[in-house]
Parts: C-alpha cells; structure tokens; sequence
C-alpha cells in the first residue's frame, strides 16, 4: 500500500505544481491587460479570470489539499517520521521546511487571486515575473535534496542554490531588457 500512496504523492506533487507555475503567468497576463483599451481590457480579464478560477479551485487548490495528505500519509506510513531529527534524516527536515514554504507560496498566490478578482492589481508584471521563480527555486532545491540526501553538504547545496537564483533572476532581467526594446 506504502507505494500506491508515494505514487499518489508524486502525482498530485506534478499536479500541484503545474498549478503554482501557470498561475502567477495568468496574473501576469491579468496585470498587462491593463494597457489595453476599455473593451479590450474587459474581455481579456473577464476570459482569464473564468481560467484563473478553474486552474486555481479545480487543480492546484485540490492538488495541495492531496499533496499534505498522501505526504502525511507516506511520512507516517513508511516510517520516515523517525529520521526527521536525526542527523541521517537532516535532509528529511530541510525538505519539510521547504513543503512548508510551498504552502506559504501558495498562500501568498491565494492572496493574489483575490486580489485580482476584486479588480485589484498592486504587483507589476516585473513583480510577477519574479515571483513566480519561487516555485522553481524551491522544487529544484526539493528535488535535489531529496535525490542526493546525505551525499551533498549543506555548504554546496546552498551555494549551488543561490547560484541558480542569480542565473535565474539573470534571465528575467535579461528578458525585460528585450522585451522593452520591442
């Protein structure tokens, strides 16, 4: 049963994050229909906000609800709540506290959401831009955590992080510089 479950995890992780990548670019897209005229700007929000709605309550709301209990579920039932403080199971708390920090993300996009369904736009499209990296920087510092465990050490492990979130915020700036020249 142990592994139906770890699958089931796995499955709504994807899901959960598919969410939390596409919704800050819908923001993005919400936000920047802004500089359209009157009617253009009204049917374009009117037609992201139905999608915003539907990817947010209909996929990464139900995939995070699923995504805490078949973790709690696979924590508990493979045993795995025994390591979390010792020191072969450091790797085991570092990864929680980032599970924890997704769930803050995605509350932060919660706030967001209602905000724009209010009408309410207080982030540029810059802002959003690079708020929607936390997502990525959190599933690769997961990722690698949980495949390499004890084999990397904490020194490297932030070091190659923060080097990603350079390379990461880099780009972004280097993308606006282009897209200001169009």
């Amino acid at each position: 049963m142990y592994l139906y479950f770890k699958a089931l995890h796995i499955v709504f992780v994807v899901t959960w994050f598919a969410g939390l990548f596409y919704i800050p670019r819908l923001f993005i897209y919400l936000t920047e229909a802004g500089e359209k005229n009157e009617a253009e700007k009204n049917a374009v929000r009117e037609q992201l906000l139905i999608m915003t709605k539907r990817l947010w309550y209909g996929i990464t709301w139900p995939s995070a609800i699923l995504t805490l209990f078949f973790g709690v579920t696979v924590l508990f039932h493979g045993g795995w709540y025994h390591l979390i403080f010792m020191a072969e199971g450091r790797w085991l708390l570092i990864k929680l506290i980032f599970v924890l920090l997704l769930y803050i993300y995605h509350w932060t996009l919660q706030i967001i959401y209602q905000q724009q369904v209010k009408g309410i736009y207080k982030y540029s499209s810059q802002q959003l831009r690079i708020w929607n990296e936390v997502a990525t920087i959190i599933l690769i510092a997961t990722v690698m955590l949980v495949t390499v465990k004890q084999s990397i050490s904490f020194v490297w492990g932030l070091v190659g992080l923060f080097l990603f979130i350079i390379v990461l915020m880099s780009a972004i700036k280097i993308y606006k510089s282009v897209r200001e020249k169009k």
